[in-house]
């Protein structure tokens, strides 16, 4: 796929899906196909919305090697090539991120969100040769996950500014951090699909950035779904308000339970089990929600104004 193709599908809320698991904490592709199938209904499809799979958010890093390309097929599938569907690469080398790109290419991912490779202690160089080896070792999109709270995950603009003959390379996240300007991602924003990854979804579309991860979209679509055609339609005070009406209660939920037990995916999981939707609990040893706690979360959504079924 061209990369200009690519740059038009990776675009709007990055919806990191949840993965789905039994009693047993084993693999539900059943829930996630069902699951699929209710986003893509709800309008989660390609040109509007990515799905990103296995991602952190998701519970990829917990995934064994061989659930990852097994929960995606069951996505591809389900979406019946309605949506943008987007793999989560963590933390590897080069040859094993390069085979694990081409098993998501060959399973109907449209592009792979990839980290640097943190525990090969990469210097800016690393990182240039490793992203420009797997561009060119496959056809799909490839949006560099930039994550600068790691030792060694951080990139600079200037790398990211090198980058820009990587064919494949077509989409950033973008962090805040400190020592670089959010504002730099003007640099890149011609070039590259700019996605906010600091909860700054106004300021980022403002930039000409063309998405936002989010922790919402996946849970009840409408919501992110309304607050992407304001930013479309710049009415940036309507959609920073619709953000922080639910963007506030998770940041304050999470902080809150997470000092009990961590798991970026507990309360996401949550948040679906309120609407209607469970998926199941984090594999251990992140706890499970209590019935307080999920009691709270209903009451929380529906103060938003979110139609959390009885």
């Amino acid at each position: 796929m061209k990369p200009e193709e690519l740059r038009k599908l990776i675009v709007g809320p990055v919806v990191t899906v949840p993965t789905p698991f039994d009693d047993d904490f084993e693999l539900d592709l059943g829930v996630m196909a069902d699951c699929t199938r209710f986003w893509v209904d709800s309008g989660l499809v390609a040109g509007k919305a990515v799905i990103k799979v296995a991602a952190a958010m998701g519970e990829g890093p917990m995934l064994r090697e061989w659930e990852t390309p097994a929960l995606l097929r069951a996505t591809v599938r389900a979406a019946k090539g309605k949506a943008a569907i987007v793999c989560g690469i963590e933390h590897k080398d080069t040859v094993r991120a390069i085979e694990d790109a081409k098993r998501a290419q060959d399973a109907g991912a449209i592009g792979l969100q990839i980290a640097p490779p943190i525990f090969n202690d990469c210097t800016q160089g690393d990182i240039l040769r490793y992203f420009e080896a797997i561009s060119k070792a496959i056809e799909i999109g490839i949006v560099i996950y930039d994550q600068p709270w790691y030792p060694h995950g951080r990139i600079e603009t200037e790398t990211f500014v090198k980058m820009r003959d990587f064919e494949h390379v077509v989409a950033i996240k973008w962090p805040t951090t400190e020592g670089r300007d959010y504002e730099d991602m003007r640099k890149l924003a011609p070039r590259f699909n700019m996605l906010d990854n600091s909860n700054q979804a106004v300021r980022c579309h403002q930039l000409g950035g063309r998405g936002y991860i989010n922790r919402t979209a996946h849970v009840y679509p409408p919501h992110d779904l309304r607050i992407w055609e304001l930013l479309q339609a710049k009415k940036y005070d309507e959609a920073q308000k619709l953000f922080d009406s639910v963007n506030d209660v998770f940041q304050e939920l999470y902080a809150k339970y997470s000092q009990e037990s961590g798991g970026e995916g507990r309360l996401v999981k949550g948040f679906m089990a309120a609407m209607g939707k469970p998926v199941g609990s984090s594999r251990p040893p992140t706890l499970p929600l209590s019935k307080e706690q999920m009691a709270e979360i209903k009451m929380r959504l529906a103060g938003a104004g979110w139609p959390v079924p009885q």
